[in-house]
């Protein structure tokens, strides 16, 4: 490997700049989701959902206290704003928790899209060195040309690979960002359709008394 990266060229030192940032990322993010698996709780947000429902707002408030699932964040921004602007609050608690989950993958992308262009790059520099050589040796020596040329290939696989091994768990992790949405849009309409029954409730109770 050694040996492959000194004939690869000097391109070959941002390549591996490139590996260790894709490799980092997807190092922190992995562990990033494992976190927000861990963190799951099923039980919690049918326990707030179910509180909320009673109008139990105290209730929700020590059952979510303390808990980093972004669900029931989201829920509790809701409930904290319900008096003036509950979907906005939510919507914008669901930004944030998005935020937080695309954090680097603009990162990703980069690593995926330069990848290959600076490994062809480095084949380009290689091949024109070659034909300088070629220019001053003439074709007594075509060897040393197609050796050449063989190794500033080297980049442009380098690049490549780099870019194919990235693009899996990038398309994983934007995965888990569209499904996390979805969920959060789930939960924050079934919040809202449970905060419009508790008005509507109320309201009707207010008509009978009078």
């Amino acid at each position: 490997m050694l040996e492959i990266f000194k004939n690869g060229g000097p391109v070959m030192y941002p390549l591996a700049l490139c590996s260790i940032i894709s490799l980092t990322i997807i190092i922190e993010r992995s562990f990033f989701w494992i976190k927000i698996g861990m963190q799951r709780n099923q039980k919690l947000v049918d326990k707030v959902l179910k509180l909320s429902r009673q109008g139990d707002w105290e209730g929700v408030k020590k059952a979510a206290s303390g808990s980093n699932n972004y669900v029931v964040r989201i829920i509790v921004s809701g409930i904290l704003h319900r008096e003036y602007s509950m979907i906005k609050a939510m919507e914008s608690a669901a930004a944030d928790e998005i935020n937080r989950m695309q954090r680097f993958m603009g990162g990703l992308d980069t690593m995926i899209t330069i990848a290959p262009l600076m490994g062809i790059l480095g084949t380009v520099i290689g091949i024109i060195a070659s034909f300088e050589m070629l220019g001053a040796s003439g074709i007594e020596n075509p060897q040393a040309v197609t050796g050449g040329i063989a190794q500033a290939l080297i980049t442009t696989a380098t690049g490549l690979s780099i870019a194919i091994i990235t693009v899996f768990p990038y398309n994983y992790f934007n995965s888990r960002i569209k499904k996390a949405a979805a969920i959060m849009e789930k939960y924050a309409t079934s919040f809202e359709i449970v905060y419009n029954q508790i008005l509507l409730h109320q309201q009707d109770n207010q008509g009978n008394v009078k």
